[in-house]
Parts: C-alpha cells; structure tokens; sequence
C-alpha cells in the first residue's frame, strides 16, 4: 500500500499540478484517484542537532538535507538518515528529517 501511494505521490502529482491534459476523460479518474489516497497524508518534518561532524534522524525518517556549523557548506547524506559535515572540526551539524505520515 505505501508503495502504490508513493508512486501515486510522486508520479501523478507534478503532471497534474502542471495543468498536463489527459484525453478521454481519464483526466478526472485519475485526480479523483490521487484525491481519494493523498488526502489522508501528511508530512511531517523536524531537525536534529548534534555536536558533531554527523546528525542522525529518528527511526522512519529520511535525511532530505543538512547544514553545518563554521561556515562549512560541504555536506553529504551518508545513509536515508544520517547527515556528515565534511569540513574538519565540525561544531554543530544538524539534519532536516522528513516522513509522510496518515493523517
């Protein structure tokens, strides 16, 4: 089921926020379709510090970017949940986790 909703999410959505036409009325399926799954989804967001080089998110969310302290703006994602700051002698790195959630 988390399958079929994220393609629906991330393959749909864009095309039919763009105005993209679809012949024969399949038009309106497919939005009622999306309607129908997203409208009980949600995304939920928060950030973690640490005073390190690295900041992990909690279990069951997603690293989707990062920011270091000193000035330094080499980052990576190391793993889907753990930010590195490749600057040496890092302060503070902190991690933007993200997770859909049911509403």
């Amino acid at each position: 089921m988390k399958l079929y909703i994220s393609a629906l999410v991330l393959l749909l959505v864009p095309i039919l926020a763009t105005g993209f036409e679809v012949p024969c009325g399949v038009d309106q399926a497919i939005r009622s379709t999306v309607a129908q799954h997203t409208s009980k989804l949600g995304l939920e967001c928060t950030s973690v510090t640490d005073r390190s080089s690295y900041a992990s998110c909690p279990s069951g969310y997603t690293t989707v970017s990062c920011s270091c302290g000193m000035g330094c703006g080499s980052w990576d994602i190391q793993t889907p949940n753990k930010c590195h700051c490749q600057c040496g002698g890092m302060d503070w790195t902190t991690a933007t986790c993200c997770r859909i959630s049911a509403q």
